[in-house]
């Protein structure tokens, strides 16, 4: 596919740091590291997430085409390079192909161009679901470590849900690599596993070369719920899809007077179902392909339950997007932007935790 440039108006944005970031989406990484790093050159194939990035951030360096178009020798020097590769084939409810697959294996492609670049960052992060840990009994994250560390880098996978920071329920890991020969600060490390490990990532932790424990404290505690990020003018028009509720789930609404609930429709023993969650947080939002992949926000008030898709606003909160974020497009173009990409307090987190720190200690 030949690439093309989204025409734009310089950016505004000014810090100390540069980065690149590969598999860009709706621009949420970039937007909630903004404070902390410019980012100078940004790459996407798909025209509706080109679309809300470039309303959002006004890159003029985001390139609009295939990554293995992409050579490193004509990127811009950065000091650190971000990359939110695929997951469909890594992810526990996907075709887990596997890290050689052709959509979740473009992390090679990111590999190839990392070897091409004039200058290569000091720092890396890889982003994906957490079966990027467990799939393949762990051999689909030995595999990335593997090449990270033959490229001169030591680094470690931390996983966090994004339900600390809004009420989404999103687990992903985070890889974070650093430089060899890099003095790294000693508050960013500990000896041994922590909270941000999960079981998977201890295992691997404790047989690889080149590992990093990466360690920092506990967010403080989540403020927002379900019922903040709720709309109420917005119509309830799909109660049609209530008789798909399963007893046992409709008796746990009934324990509530007045609650939001959220939910998917799923086939079990080839009967379709909508299986709702009371507990104040959001499935995890996927992208609009296929029946099943929007969430229904369901109301119950005393005796009367209402349902309705989430609107694309909502989906928006879901991911800490601001209000005054921009989502140009359709309804499906919205939700795929918003289903496929990074939750914005989640990147700021790790950005203000450890990536600032790190350019600080390593350049």
């Amino acid at each position: 596919m030949k690439k093309k440039m989204i025409p734009a108006s310089k950016s505004t944005f000014s810090t100390p740091w540069q980065m690149h970031e590969f598999f860009a989406g709706s621009g949420l990484v970039s937007y909630g590291l903004k404070e902390m790093f410019h980012c100078v050159w940004a790459n996407d194939i798909s025209t509706q997430k080109a679309a809300v990035y470039q309303a959002n951030l006004n890159l003029k360096h985001f390139i609009l085409g295939d990554i293995k178009d992409i050579q490193g020798k004509s990127l811009p020097k950065a000091h650190m390079s971000w990359a939110s590769f695929p997951c469909q084939d890594l992810s526990l409810a996907g075709a887990m192909g596997g890290i050689h697959a052709s959509r979740s294996g473009l992390v090679w492609e990111w590999l190839r161009i990392l070897d091409e670049l004039k200058e290569k960052p000091k720092i890396l992060l890889l982003e994906n679901v957490i079966g990027l840990l467990s799939t393949n009994h762990g051999n689909n994250y030995r595999a990335i470590h593997k090449a990270i560390s033959e490229r001169g880098y030591k680094c470690g996978a931390i996983v966090l849900n994004a339900s600390l920071f809004v009420p989404q329920s999103r687990p992903r890991v985070f890889i974070i690599a650093v430089d060899k020969k890099s003095h790294i600060p000693s508050e960013l490390t500990g000896k041994g596993p922590c909270w941000l490990h999960n079981s998977s990532a201890i295992e691997l932790g404790n047989s690889l070369p080149n590992w990093i424990w990466w360690k920092t404290d506990r967010p403080s505690k989540r403020t927002v719920t379900l019922k903040d990020i709720v709309d109420p003018t917005v119509p309830f028009d799909k109660d049609n899809v209530l008789k798909l509720i399963p007893p046992k789930h409709i008796e746990k609404l009934n324990k509530f007077d007045f609650i939001y609930a959220t939910g998917y429709r799923r086939t079990r023993n080839g009967k379709q179902q909508l299986e709702i969650r009371c507990d104040g947080t959001a499935g995890c939002l996927r992208t609009p392909e296929g029946g099943s992949s929007k969430q229904y926000l369901i109301l119950k008030n005393k005796n009367e339950i209402h349902a309705r898709l989430l609107t694309i606003r909502e989906t928006a909160r879901l991911m800490g997007a601001p209000d005054t974020y921009i989502l140009p497009g359709s309804y499906n173009d919205g939700y795929k932007a918003m289903g496929d990409a990074v939750v914005m307090p989640v990147a700021k987190f790790i950005g203000e935790r450890f990536l600032a720190k790190l350019a600080e200690a390593v350049y």
